[in-house]
């Protein structure tokens, strides 16, 4: 059995054992004592969070670095590389908008009524006074040093993006030792967070345990309501994504869709977009694509495209939120949102890298950290539709680009769909 599977099987595990822990200690504990294990057991939780937030700064650093050093000098990859960053860029927004509304429409975390932390009152950033200035000011660091070491995930992604355009003007022949070297880094940090994420079964059982002692078994339909509104929200981003595609490539768009499904498939069932990469990249040379095109775009789109991501992170943090009562205005929900939607930026799509934007960007908006742990248990279940859609949303990008810069070969596409055909 894989270690990604293994761990599934821990987390559902630890899963039920937290639920049957806390509805026994709920039925029959003394009020103190229910009081005293859910303080004491969510010790697990808090050294699981403080782990996590370990890797978040050179993590976001290294991977955003290198992603942008790989944008390339020539006149074409120039102009390419813009026209991706437009389309990441206003896919991200659009599928944000759609968790956006459906999480507004179907408030499913309202009925939970969760007391916020202690701990979690002081987190950073008032947002409650925040103006534009003083949002702009926050975003430029004084020190890289400063803002690693306190997590400011915003002023690490700033930092980052001046430090990548600085490296990608020197040219390959100066920056590739430092690409290289980077892109160590950031592997070694997926490794370090793939070793935190054994700890996340433990963190799992503390967090549903010491919620359910004090809530009880009601709490779960709040569960059944996150599930299918997170769902009903990544098929109608599918339908946004195809829908725009139809518009640069006509009925085409319907024969990619088909012909992407088996790695769409790949990504689902592993819950990870990069298992699916040498499929994607395999049916989009099919489909027609240029080479040079879907060698660009899908590497840099596993880091800048995350649409699957934005959706969940939107749901995720609007849930958490509504878990514990709290009243974001329209100007802090928008920055909210634009905060996940550059913080995503520096995140490869591995498993559950989303839980590392969520736990570096919502404690500046006063939104208790400790809130990801109550979708931790069922996160495995939510990266599945992630991962699919993020495969998905790459495909779309690398033949639309095809398209518009003339080198979607027709004859091609033509000759696998008569051989599709005859088969």
């Amino acid at each position: 059995m894989a270690n990604a599977n293994k761990l599934t099987v821990f987390i559902v595990i630890f899963m039920l054992a937290g639920i049957l822990t806390g509805a026994m200690i709920h039925s029959y504990a003394s009020a103190d004592s229910i009081t005293a294990w859910s303080d004491n057991i969510t010790l697990l939780t808090d050294i699981f969070l403080r782990l996590i937030k370990m890797v978040i700064a050179p993590l976001v650093f290294s991977t955003l670095t290198v992603g942008i050093m790989r944008l390339g000098e020539t006149s074409t990859i120039g102009r390419v590389g813009g026209k991706a960053m437009v389309w990441f860029i206003s896919s991200s927004v659009l599928s944000i908008l759609v968790g956006l509304f459906i999480v507004t429409l179907e408030q499913p975390g309202s009925g939970l009524n969760l007391a916020i932390p202690v701990d979690a009152v002081e987190t950073g950033i008032s947002t409650s006074s925040m103006s534009l200035k003083a949002f702009l000011a926050h975003t430029i660091p004084t020190s890289i040093a400063g803002a690693m070491a306190d997590n400011e995930i915003l002023q690490i992604v700033v930092f980052s993006m001046f430090f990548g355009i600085g490296g990608a003007s020197l040219g390959q022949k100066f920056n590739a030792p430092l690409v290289a070297a980077l892109d160590v880094v950031s592997h070694i940090m997926l490794k370090v967070t793939g070793y935190v994420m054994y700890v996340a079964p433990l963190a799992i059982f503390a967090a549903i345990s010491s919620v359910i002692a004090k809530e009880g078994l009601g709490i779960l339909l709040n569960y059944a309501s996150f599930i299918g509104g997170y769902y009903l929200a990544i098929v109608l981003t599918c339908l946004v994504l195809i829908g725009v595609g139809y518009m640069v490539l006509k009925k085409d768009i319907f024969r990619l869709v088909n012909m992407l499904k088996d790695p769409v498939l790949v990504a689902f069932t592993t819950s990870s977009s990069e298992a699916a990469y040498p499929k994607t990249l395999e049916q989009l040379a099919k489909f027609g694509c240029s080479p040079n095109i879907v060698s660009f775009v899908l590497p840099i789109g596993y880091s800048f495209n995350l649409v699957g991501s934005m959706v969940y992170c939107s749901f995720a943090s609007m849930f958490i939120a509504q878990a514990y009562n709290i009243q974001l205005s329209f100007s802090e929900i928008t920055v909210l949102m634009l905060t996940l939607m550059l913080a995503s930026k520096g995140i490869a799509g591995v498993p559950r890298s989303a839980l590392v934007v969520l736990a570096a960007t919502i404690p500046s908006f006063n939104i208790p950290v400790a809130g990801i742990l109550l979708l931790m248990g069922i996160d495995h279940f939510l990266d599945m539709g992630r991962s699919a859609i993020n495969v998905l949303g790459n495909g779309v990008a690398a033949a639309m680009l095809s398209q518009n810069e003339g080198m979607l070969s027709e004859g091609e596409a033509e000759e696998v769909e008569q051989q599709e055909v005859q088969a």
